[in-house]
């Protein structure tokens, strides 16, 4: 299988000639000019992300527990739980372990590796809320702005009393409100049988023939979950958000992503639909799955902010990557640092109703990224910022010890088993070498002779 990233993009540069003519009356002779070279624009797509580290050991990681990782998705390949898998952990960008396991699908031979492409579904959420705060850095979108500047028909929105019954809502979704899940909106896929669920499903929330905009009018015809910014409730909001950009930049969320965030990163694998050339990359779920996933070797107007993105593991590490770098790569700029930390800024305070979070009181969310513990049995260890995807792919960055994860499977029945785990396979045996060690005890003063 031809498993090399397809790194064909180059760093464009230009060179200027100066040529200084000397005031004395002899021929003009040439003076050699030095020009600084051009601030770099893009990361070299030629070169890979994965750094290996040395020895994993020196960055306070114990070799055993790696081990174990890799034999417990092994095991689950073997029982058919998963075709296959990638765990990749690293550490001040050194890659510490990177294990693949399986193949790329049932009844495949070809094995994963890091160039696999995977549905990475919701995980696609924090790359367009990166995209949304370049926009509100470039002065193009303000988190303040009601979305109906934008989208004009969710000017007016009402919520649900229930049977039937709505009301006038205090204020307009803000674009605030969309980040931070906070808008009111629903996802309809996932709550079919309550009354705004049904309304969702009729309206199309499924479908994917047509664009983010039909949507995001279709959704804002509905009535609103809560008032906004009362209650945080996973939703459609990054699709509607998705549409706003489009309206904000002037150009589609394809375009716009691989302008701001998949060029410049060198992210030469990650799109909403594949070309022919990478099908034979795409990893594949388990076939006794109940509900399949989706097909985006078939090219489809949707482009789901909220899910609809395909990435290798190469191509999200760099992601990561970035956010670990306070918004640079390899000496590219994505986002200004103090961009970032506004986006890590708990949004779920104490006047935000919680009641569908799914950490419960632990953890929060911020402007398009989950603030969760590191060990959700001792939250005082400190928060990652994270998110996961339907079908069970998982990133996140540590910034208190300076590592990130990413990890790749595709199975959406099996997705709520790794979360814990994860959690034991990177920090179980890890131990930070820059802590100062354990005092040891003095001896004892010898006893007093009697």
């Amino acid at each position: 299988m031809q498993i090399g990233i397809k790194r064909h993009l180059m760093l464009a540069a230009s060179a200027a000639a100066l040529v200084l003519t000397a005031c004395a009356p002899e021929a003009p002779k040439p003076e050699a000019v030095v020009t600084p070279p051009p601030a770099p624009t893009v990361a070299d797509p030629a070169q890979t992300s994965l750094t290996m580290a040395a020895d994993p050991a020196a960055l306070g990681f114990d070799k055993a527990v790696f081990d174990k990782a890799r034999a417990d998705l092994e095991a689950d390949v073997k029982s058919g739980k998963i075709p296959g898998a990638v765990l990749l952990v690293a550490k001040g960008g050194q890659v510490v372990d990177l294990a693949t396991v399986g193949t790329e699908g049932p009844g495949d031979a070809d094995p994963t590796s890091a160039e696999t492409i995977f549905r990475v579904y919701s995980m696609s959420k924090p790359i367009v809320s990166i995209a949304a705060m370049q926009l509100v850095e470039d002065g193009k979108l303000a988190l303040e702005d009601p979305i109906s500047k934008y989208l004009p028909a969710f000017a007016s929105p009402k919520v649900l009393d229930g049977k039937g019954k709505t009301h006038a809502a205090a204020r307009e979704i803000t674009v605030r409100d969309l980040m931070s899940h906070e808008s009111g909106l629903i996802y309809g896929v996932f709550d079919q049988e309550s009354e705004l669920g049904k309304m969702y499903m009729a309206a199309g929330d499924t479908r994917f023939d047509w664009k983010a905009e039909d949507l995001a009018n279709a959704i804002a015809a509905l009535p609103l979950a809560f008032e906004p910014g009362s209650a945080w409730r996973y939703s459609r909001s990054t699709d509607v958000l998705g549409a706003v950009l489009e309206k904000a930049s002037g150009k589609t969320l394809d375009a716009l992503l691989d302008e701001k965030i998949f060029t410049p990163l060198g992210m030469n694998d990650t799109h909403f639909y594949l070309d022919a050339d990478e099908f034979n990359r795409l990893a594949e779920a388990p076939a006794t799955l109940k509900a399949p996933l989706s097909t985006p070797k078939v090219k489809q107007p949707m482009l789901s902010g909220g899910g609809g993105l395909n990435a290798t593991t190469e191509d999200y590490f760099r992601f990561v990557e970035m956010l670990r770098g306070k918004g640079a790569y390899r000496g590219v700029q994505i986002i200004k640092p103090e961009t970032l930390d506004a986006m890590l800024v708990d949004q779920i305070g104490p006047q935000v109703d919680r009641k569908t979070w799914f950490y419960g009181p632990l953890g929060g969310f911020g402007l398009g990224f989950g603030l969760l513990p590191i060990d959700m049995k001792d939250p005082a260890k400190g928060n990652v910022f994270s998110w996961s995807g339907y079908a069970g792919t998982n990133m996140w960055v540590d910034p208190k010890n300076d590592i990130t994860m990413v990890f790749m499977i595709q199975n959406n029945e099996a997705a709520a088993d790794y979360p814990l785990k994860l959690r034991e396979w990177v920090y179980g045996g890890y131990k930070d070498p820059a802590a100062a060690p354990a005092a040891v005890p003095a001896p004892a003063a010898p006893a007093a002779p009697h």
